[in-house]
């Protein structure tokens, strides 16, 4: 037996989970506490700014509302202004300045803002905003030059509707991140320390663990060579320790089993390699004498009911095998088909020797072979029905083409005709060579489904608004879709093909002044979509049917409207690749109604439609 490595061993494994519980618990404390601490400092900017500035707002109100007059000496307003925002501590903000209605910059805090005093600050829409329709600013962005992120306040000074200035402020928020950063270093820390001391911890715990089981493998070892003389120590009372006493009771139940089967060992070895489905042996009279459990699931009875049966009759082969089943080795396909369901049985025989060379008796091998039927089946009806829908126009063809060759072509009335019919036909088989390539593609999986997010009642409405312009004027179309979204994932040429397929056939099988009516509705979140025409109908026997490749519920009418006998088979396949559903209700001279399903996007919580 191969070593078992550091790194595939439960040692590593006991470690790991230690270090993985260990960072679960850091990232998860570490997480909520820099989310709570960066709310906090930003709470605590937050009301330190809206302090400074409710009573700097007030003060800059009062010098915009103070009545001056041009006669009297006295301090103008920007005068006063600055002389308000020089008493302001502006330790909190970078920039700080008051415009006028003018866009003009009337007073500034710092020693760069005071340059630009008298200039007006046109171009930025917050400002605009604010001083036109006395919307308040409270943004935060990346300043262009340092790349630091800002706190911005703008502000109307005067009334609401038309401001007589406005403030505008800046301030750093680096210091914030600053604090996070420093704390996350802590962290970090922190976690390479407790991880280190993890492993040391996980490693001593796991010794511990792993020595009881590495003295078992051990011991499985020396047992696999069919020595039980030894047993493994037993080190405590634990779940390991009663592992170790159920491991030494093992190893004696083993001991004695292994002294009274010793004497059936042939016969399992032989059953064992034929043992590839289900298994039976007989004695050498041909009666069952043990089965495995495929075998009971395969003829569907118990043991007890087939233990010492003949093996002919357990099989039904009374009509098949002669009673002399010596001579009858070999395989065989059993019939076990009954009203509900079609069953195949291959049985293969091989006969048992036992040492002298004389007859022991029979194994018999069963499998299910029904699928493999059934495929076979529908291959051959495939072909047949390929081989007929591609003779009907070959011959047509042939026939015409012969006339033409004969001396037709020359007429100029009779040729035309005989060209245009052989034209419908070839374009026939294209038709029909596309749609084989096509179900071939999905049944091989090599169609690619370009999915996207529809709404399903606008991409149904521009279908029919097609339908509508080159119907005949004798059909209507009567649109039930209700007034309002519903949105899907799905493949739109696809889902096109498919929609296209139902409203065609509805249309051709629709009488002189028929109705065609289109519905959707929202059916346990999934897309319910119905389209009824008022045709000759379906059998019921036959509505599950027309879903079936080259199935016509009026073959001749289908063959003279140009159809395939495979549109539906493929919308089919379209509509189960978008994991819904198609099916059909129809009763005979009352019209065809084609349903299928296709699944919803789930609405988020905060969609209201």
């Amino acid at each position: 037996m191969k070593k078992v490595g550091f790194f595939q061993s439960i040692r590593f494994k006991i470690v790991l989970i230690y270090i993985l519980l260990l960072l679960l618990a850091i990232q998860v404390i570490g997480s909520y506490f820099a989310i709570r601490l960066e709310e906090n400092l930003k709470k605590n900017l937050n009301d330190t700014v809206e302090e400074r500035i409710e009573g700097l707002s007030y003060y800059l109100e009062q010098a915009f509302q103070k009545e001056r007059s041009e006669d009297e000496e006295g301090p103008t307003l920007q005068e006063d202004v600055q002389n308000i925002l020089d008493r302001v501590d502006s330790s909190v903000f970078s920039t700080l300045q008051v415009l006028d209605r003018q866009y003009r910059v009337i007073g500034a805090k710092n020693e760069i803002d005071s340059n630009i005093i008298g200039s007006r600050k046109t171009g930025d829409p917050r400002i605009t905003r604010a001083l036109i329709f006395g919307v308040e600013e409270n943004t935060t962005m990346r300043d262009p030059e340092t790349n630091n992120r800002m706190k911005v306040r703008v502000l109307p000074i005067g009334g609401e509707e038309d401001p007589d200035g406005i403030l505008y402020l800046e301030a750093s928020m680096e210091d914030v991140y600053d604090q996070m950063g420093n704390i996350n270093d802590i962290f970090a820390k922190g976690t390479v320390i407790a991880i280190a001391i993890s492993i040391v911890l996980g490693i001593l715990v796991a010794r511990t663990i792993t020595k009881p089981i590495t003295e078992m493998r051990k011991q499985a070892k020396i047992m696999s060579t069919g020595d039980f003389s030894q047993t493994v120590n037993v080190y405590g009372t634990d779940e390991i320790g009663q592992l170790a006493m159920t491991f030494n009771d093992m190893n004696d139940k083993l001991k004695q089993a292994h002294n009274t089967t010793e004497g059936e060992r042939r016969k399992l070895s032989s059953v064992l390699s034929n043992m590839s489905d289900g298994v039976i042996a007989t004695d050498k009279e041909g009666k069952v004498s043990l089965m495995n459990e495929p075998a009971l699931q395969l003829i569907r009875k118990d043991f007890e009911e087939v233990k010492g049966q003949p093996l002919i009759e357990v099989l039904h082969l009374e009509d098949e095998i002669d009673d002399d089943m010596q001579a009858d080795t070999g395989s065989v396909t059993i019939d076990f088909s009954d009203d509900e369901e079609f069953f195949l049985i291959k049985a293969n025989f091989s006969v048992i020797q036992d040492e002298e060379g004389n007859f022991g008796g029979f194994i018999t091998v069963i499998s299910d072979v029904t699928e493999q039927e059934k495929v076979e089946q529908e291959r051959r009806e495939f072909v047949s029905n390929v081989s007929h829908e591609l003779r009907t126009p070959l011959t047509t063809m042939r026939s015409y083409l012969e006339a033409l060759t004969d001396g037709a072509w020359e007429d100029k009335e009779i040729a035309p005709k005989f060209l245009d019919v052989t034209q419908n036909e070839t374009d026939r088989m294209i038709r029909l060579v596309n749609d084989l390539l096509q179900l071939s593609k999905m049944d091989n999986k090599a169609t690619d489904l370009y999915m996207e997010r529809v709404d399903f009642i606008t991409f149904f409405h521009h279908i029919i608004d097609r339908f509508e312009m080159n119907k005949a004027e004798e059909i209507i179309l009567d649109r039930k879709l209700p007034n309002k979204e519903f949105f899907v994932w799905m493949d739109k040429d696809k889902l096109t093909q498919v929609v296209d397929n139902i409203i065609s056939n509805a249309i051709k099988y629709s009488p002189d002044g028929g109705r065609i009516t289109f519905r959707v509705v929202n059916n346990r979140n999934r897309l319910k979509v119905s389209i009824t025409d008022q045709g000759m109908g379906i059998a019921q026997e036959k509505v599950d049917k027309i879903f079936d490749r080259f199935y016509r519920a009026d073959k001749a009418r289908s063959r003279n409207l140009g159809g395939t006998g495979l549109g539906l088979a493929i919308a089919k396949e379209i509509i189960e690749a978008h994991h819904g559903h198609i099916w059909a209700e129809s009763k005979e001279g009352k019209g065809t109604t084609v349903h299928f399903t296709l699944p919803l996007i789930k609405r988020s919580g905060g969609d209201k439609r």
